[in-house]
Order: C-alpha cells, then sequence, then structure tokens
C-alpha cells in the first residue's frame, strides 16, 4: 500500500509539474495573463520590486531543492523514492504561483510589427520549447520527472544509476534544457516591460543555477566531466 501511494504521489506531481511548465510557456506565449491570482492584490508594492522578489524565491527554491546536501537531508523525512517527485510537484506549484501573483507592468520594450520576422520569431520561441522537451528524452524524462523511481519502487526493484550521456545534443551542449529556456524567454516578436523581469530573472537563475550544478557535476563524475566540459559547450555549442 505504501508503494502504490507513492506511485500516485508521483503521477500526481509529474502532472503538476507539467502545468507548471506550461503555465510559464503560455504567459510567454501571451495565451493565459500574467498575476491572474492577485485581482488586484499588492497594488501599493511596486511591481518591478513585486515581480523581482518572486523570481527570486522561485530560483532559491529551485537551487537550494537540487543540491545533494538537501536531497540528503530531505530524505531521512521522506521516502527516498519520492525525493524526485516532491522536487517536481514544488516546482509546478512554485511556476504556477510565480505567472499566477506577478504584476503586470503597462509599456513595451520593442514591439516587431514585420510579419516575415514574427513569425520567424514565433518559430524560434516554439523551437526552444521542443529542444528543452528533447533534450529530457535525450538523457531520462522519466526518470528526471521523477516517474522512474516510483515505479521502480513500486515494482520493489532496485534502481540502477544513470550512465553518464552525450548524445543527441548533449555531444555539443552540457546543459541544452537551460537553452531551450533562454530561447524561450527571449524569443518573442513582443518584449513587454511585464515580461523582461521575468526573462532577465530566468537568464540571472540559470547562470547561477549552473554554477552550483557544474560544482555537483565535477564531484559526481571527476575527471571524465573535466573532459566533458573541454568537448562541449555550456548552454550553446562550442565553436572550434
Amino acid at each position: 500500500m505504501k508503494r502504490a501511494l507513492i506511485l500516485l504521489y508521483g503521477i500526481a506531481s509529474y502532472f503538476l509539474g507539467v502545468i507548471g511548465l506550461a503555465c510559464i510557456i503560455l504567459a510567454l506565449a501571451g495565451l493565459i495573463p500574467y498575476g491572474f491570482g492577485l485581482a488586484g492584490k499588492g497594488a501599493s508594492v511596486d511591481p518591478i520590486l513585486w515581480n523581482s522578489v518572486l523570481v527570486i524565491i522561485w530560483g532559491a527554491i529551485h537551487t537550494i531543492m537540487a543540491r545533494p546536501g538537501f536531497k540528503r537531508a530531505w530524505t531521512k523525512i521522506i521516502p527516498e523514492a519520492a525525493e524526485r517527485s516532491t522536487y517536481i510537484l514544488v516546482a509546478g506549484i512554485t511556476s504556477v504561483a510565480l505567472i499566477a501573483f506577478w504584476k503586470a507592468i503597462p509599456g513595451q520594450v520593442w514591439h516587431i510589427e514585420a510579419a516575415s520576422i514574427t513569425y520567424v520569431l514565433w518559430a524560434i520561441f516554439i523551437f526552444g520549447w521542443v529542444f528543452l522537451l528533447g533534450a529530457t528524452f535525450a538523457i531520462n524524462h522519466f526518470d528526471l520527472f521523477g516517474l522512474r523511481q516510483v515505479f521502480l519502487n513500486f515494482r520493489n526493484r532496485s534502481r540502477p544509476p544513470l550512465q553518464f550521456t552525450k548524445r543527441a545534443m548533449y555531444k555539443y551542449i552540457r546543459h541544452p534544457i537551460q537553452t531551450g529556456v533562454l530561447i524561450g524567454v527571449w524569443a518573442t516578436p513582443t518584449m513587454t516591460k511585464t515580461q523582461i523581469v521575468l526573462s532577465i530573472g530566468f537568464t540571472i537563475y540559470i547562470f547561477i543555477g549552473l554554477w552550483f550544478e557544474e560544482r555537483d557535476l565535477i564531484a559526481e563524475h571527476g575527471e571524465e566531466y573535466l573532459q566533458y566540459k573541454k568537448e562541449a559547450g555550456s548552454v550553446f555549442p562550442k565553436l572550434r
């Protein structure tokens, strides 16, 4: 029964994580409004400060929960098989909250009216998020989102560690998931003042998070990862 509950928890966390990511993408595409959870509240707070604090909190939660030390401490409280699912659950909830409580700021930074350029930018925007999704499958989508862990736990089977991967886009880029995010938050024909705080915040978060992640990967894989750093770029391919 306990393993079944963990499995259901993992499945629910997966879908909430997907909803959180979809919420960000839809807001960037202009298909859902920023701040749909505010309903006029927080009007006296400076919107740039408010939004900056939101993205700092969002980034801090994601960065801290991804660290090995936090995982070791966290799995003393929750089942180890549910650790990744819990991260995905929190990521989904905080991503929805980020958009729901984001304050709109009047004005535009740029707006491109030429239809041909607009279509190209929307194509690049879609490519960025498809590239991100493809990168999750190039390693192991189901492990990354916690489903592999809860399923093997449900089957009462051991979970061998995943092997170091350098296939598909990982041959050329060490962090293609972050590459997809960077493309997605900047490739837009209209950059509003509302969005640019999010785009800048996500960009800063990615490079700060990558500093911690690279340190963890070097500690885990040692010389193999140091050699990989010489072969592949961080978020964009190396020019040889």
